[in-house]
């Protein structure tokens, strides 16, 4: 399996509009992020993981020719936004694309995008075939993929496993039954906004401890702040076996 990290910001992304912080100054690449969002590559399998307001940006940076599904987290802007975008994938392959969100999203979806879902659709609009997923396993193409059920303050949202790899973003909290879910993945993905508490995501502390108590081999975090500070910085101090993740970062999961 292969991951590529299209995006490692929060919502505003870093740097943001107007901000004049050292950080969103920093000349690292690695301060730089665009919305989160990843793409997962198995057997020439492809699917992404939100699609937010820099999808076509990274779609075309990573130089993505081929799509086959698009899953979604939830429906806040900064992981749809970017979904008419999909429309260079219909023209290609000339066929619908398959989208595996819950109700929520779909509604969402369905507001902002209300044009794909009209009876007498305008020409070239987003072509897609939709998916109702639950909190149960469902499959795209040949991937199992188990949704892992999340607080986001008070909203439920998904992460996803998939194999050996788990993806979890927008959360500031984990029950103990779907934690149970994450365990034995050798490579974990997720939040940590910035050092200090936040209402709907994990800190840094908060998610250094979550990843020893989940006890995977190796995490990374994402969907980071400019509060968060240098990448560099930070680095330095994460405990073994933790990393910050960074845009256009690549990792690759064996098989057991």
């Amino acid at each position: 399996m292969k991951v590529s990290f299209l995006g490692t910001g929060t919502s505003q992304g870093v740097p943001i509009i107007a901000c004049s912080c050292d950080v969103c100054k920093s000349n690292d690449p690695r301060d730089k992020r665009l919305r989160s969002s990843v793409l997962i590559e198995v057997d020439g399998f492809q699917i992404v993981i939100d699609t937010g307001p820099d999808f076509r940006q990274q779609m075309l940076r990573e130089v993505v020719e081929k799509l086959d599904a698009v899953i979604f987290t939830h429906e806040h802007k900064d992981h749809i936004a970017g979904f008419d975008d999909i429309r260079g994938f219909n023209w290609r392959d000339k066929k619908p694309m398959e989208v595996y969100g819950n109700l929520q999203v779909e509604k969402a979806l369905k507001r902002d995008f209300h044009y794909a879902f009209g009876e007498n659709k305008y020409p070239g609009v987003p072509n897609l075939k939709l998916h109702t997923i639950e909190n149960k396993p469902f499959r795209v193409g040949p991937l199992e993929i188990t949704p892992i059920e999340v607080m986001h303050y008070k909203m439920p949202v998904f992460g996803f496993r998939i194999g050996d790899f788990t993806y979890i973003t927008d959360a500031n909290y984990i029950n103990d039954l779907e934690k149970e879910k994450i365990k034995g993945s050798r490579v974990l993905v997720l939040n940590a906004l910035k050092k200090s508490e936040h209402i709907s995501h994990f800190s840094l502390n908060q998610a250094i401890e979550l990843a020893a108590e989940l006890n995977v081999e190796k995490t990374y975090f994402t969907h980071i702040s400019h509060q968060m500070g240098f990448h560099s910085e930070i680095s330095k101090d994460l405990p073994s076996g933790v990393e910050l993740a960074y845009d256009e970062l690549q990792i690759f999961i064996d098989a057991k």
